[in-house]
């Protein structure tokens, strides 16, 4: 990657439940109070000069708003060009869209094939900046692959665990990169927990969707990226498919820091939380009025990256829902299946399932007129159908 001055707006790690700061030269997971234990965030020094303009003639990466990113020496940056992906307008679906500007923010042409791409591309640089020898994952899928293949990069080690019931093609990645994988019997909380039980005592660096601080930044840039492709100009709605909810939270973050920053106004995208039957503890709090999900695991489903029975942010889930005026449904495998065939054979995309679970989530607020008249609407196509081919009938 080219040199560059990083000189990072980052001031340090903060908690939002109880406000306790961290220091971003330390290794740290969650929130050390006791009582809280909550995910930690990035802060950054927005009352400084940073003119949008800068972002011109910037390689088209993520790392093009390093300013507001947390690695504090660019020679530590792990990175394999990911980000600045498309936004493709929905075509040949004109029933579907009239009267609505719709794009798919098109997460599969990351490197390993989706957005977890730019979350594990920025915790193994903060990792490496940091001295971490070994890093360990629970996954769905597609953060193991991506770990495993950044960390070969980094000249680290990964460990990675996961379901048995994943498509066997994510293990064969992991394996392919030299990744120490581990088939587990169970969910991704299954996974996370003998993860972190061992960490300690094998000298693991855990980096578990939000028990960490690094991996959000890296998918905020998702937000940034959909601004600067509108012309700065905020949509009205974006759709998330929400396990874990890492990208959800980063996005809502991005919007918050763009504001601070001068380069949007007072606009903010309303956020919908798309889920599986499978596991809906989002879409029921939600739909409850309450703060805090439930444990929910109703077992397989052919979009394994909402196989997520309760997100350990499912507070700042809720929170960015509730702040942006936003909602939360559920998709069952069999619309999942049937949106991915449509947008195939429509768009010439293969998605993933969590990808095609936005699609019907969007037709679905559109028919009960949640979704207006002259509103953009960004679906985030978080990665590649291909991995998942075993999953699907054709």
């Amino acid at each position: 990657m080219e040199s560059l001055k990083h000189d990072t707006f980052l001031i340090n790690l903060e908690c939002p439940a109880c406000g306790a700061t961290y220091e971003a030269t330390e290794l740290n997971t969650v929130c050390k109070v006791a009582e809280c234990q909550s995910t930690l965030f990035p802060r950054y020094d927005t009352a400084k000069t940073f003119d949008k303009g800068l972002l011109k003639g910037r390689p088209a990466n993520m790392w093009r708003y390093w300013e507001m990113l947390p690695v504090l020496d660019a020679n530590h940056i792990v990175s394999m060009g990911e980000g600045f992906t498309p936004l493709l307008p929905v075509i040949n679906l004109d029933e579907d869209i009239a009267g609505n500007q719709v794009f798919f923010k098109n997460e599969a042409g990351n490197p390993t094939g989706s957005f977890k791409a730019r979350g594990i591309s920025m915790a193994v640089s903060k990792a490496k900046e940091l001295g971490v020898k070994t890093i360990a994952i629970p996954t769905a899928g597609n953060a193991g692959g991506a770990l495993s293949a950044y960390a070969a990069r980094a000249g680290m080690k990964a460990v990675v665990y996961m379901p048995k019931l994943t498509p066997q093609l994510f293990k064969d990645e992991c394996r392919l990169y030299g990744a120490d994988l581990t088939e587990i019997d169970g969910n991704i909380s299954d996974c996370g927990k003998l993860i972190h039980e061992q960490a300690a005592e094998k000298g693991w660096f855990p980096i578990s969707t939000l028990r960490e601080p690094y991996r959000v930044e890296g998918k905020k840039t998702m937000g940034y990226e959909i601004a600067e492709q509108l012309n700065w100009e905020v949509p009205d709605v974006i759709f998330y498919p929400t396990g874990g909810g890492t990208g959800l939270i980063g996005i809502w973050k991005a919007f918050k820091e763009m504001a601070a920053l001068g380069w949007i106004g007072d606009k903010r995208p309303r956020m919908v939380a798309v889920q599986s039957e499978s596991c809906d503890g989002i879409v029921n709090a939600f739909n409850e009025g309450s703060a805090s999900a439930t444990f929910v695991d109703g077992g397989f489903t052919i979009a394994n990256g909402l196989r997520v029975p309760k997100s350990y942010a499912d507070k700042e889930i809720l929170k960015a829902l509730k702040e942006s005026c936003g909602t939360a449904l559920t998709i069952s495998d069999a619309e999942m299946e049937a949106g991915v065939k449509q947008l195939a054979q429509t768009q010439g995309i293969l998605m993933a399932p969590e990808g095609a679970a936005l699609w019907l989530a969007y037709k679905k607020l559109k028919v009960a007129h949640w979704i207006k008249p002259g509103e953009t609407v960004v679906m985030v196509n978080t990665g590649s159908g291909y991995k998942y081919l075993e999953n699907i009938k054709y």
